[in-house]
């Protein structure tokens, strides 16, 4: 049934990667410009400046990799039908997610003047949290697994 709750956990997977997309993964500011690094791109904005700021760099590839990490968690959400099928999408999900992370730690060392003296933003932590919710989604569905092979044994 699509209202199970590993669909729930998937959705909040999904959620939580779609977030990444407005959320700086590093923060740093030098020379009175504040620097972030977000999955689209680096962003430079002055000291007087409002809003995002400019893109510098745009980071295209991590971008769509963002994107397509994201509906994958979400299009697993209907493979209800084919548990085994849902659970390896979400190990695969889990894999994809920890490339992913360590691809944008990659890209985060690209701020001017290095990584050194920067925060981390939000977005940082999303990738952990996505990782928490396929793993419970996982749980969820060997607990339905259990749940049928129990009910096939009392026919």
């Amino acid at each position: 049934m699509i209202q199970r709750v590993q669909s729930i956990w998937l959705f909040l997977a999904s959620l939580s990667l779609v977030l990444m997309l407005f959320s700086p993964l590093v923060i740093k500011e030098a020379n009175s410009v504040e620097n972030s690094i977000y999955t689209s791109g680096l962003f430079q904005k002055s000291a007087g400046q409002s809003g995002s700021g400019i893109k510098a760099e745009a980071f295209l590839p991590l971008l769509i990799t963002n994107i397509a990490v994201a509906v994958i968690c979400l299009v697993n959400i209907f493979n209800f039908r084919k548990r085994s099928l849902q659970k390896r999408m979400a190990v695969l999900s889990i894999v994809l997610i920890i490339a992913f992370g360590f691809w944008c730690s990659i890209y985060a060392k690209k701020l001017p003047g290095g990584i050194d003296g920067a925060a981390f933003g939000f977005g940082a932590y999303l990738p952990a949290l996505a990782i928490l919710f396929c793993m419970l989604a996982i749980f969820g569905i060997n607990k339905d697994e259990r749940l049928i092979r129990s009910a096939e044994r009392l026919r």
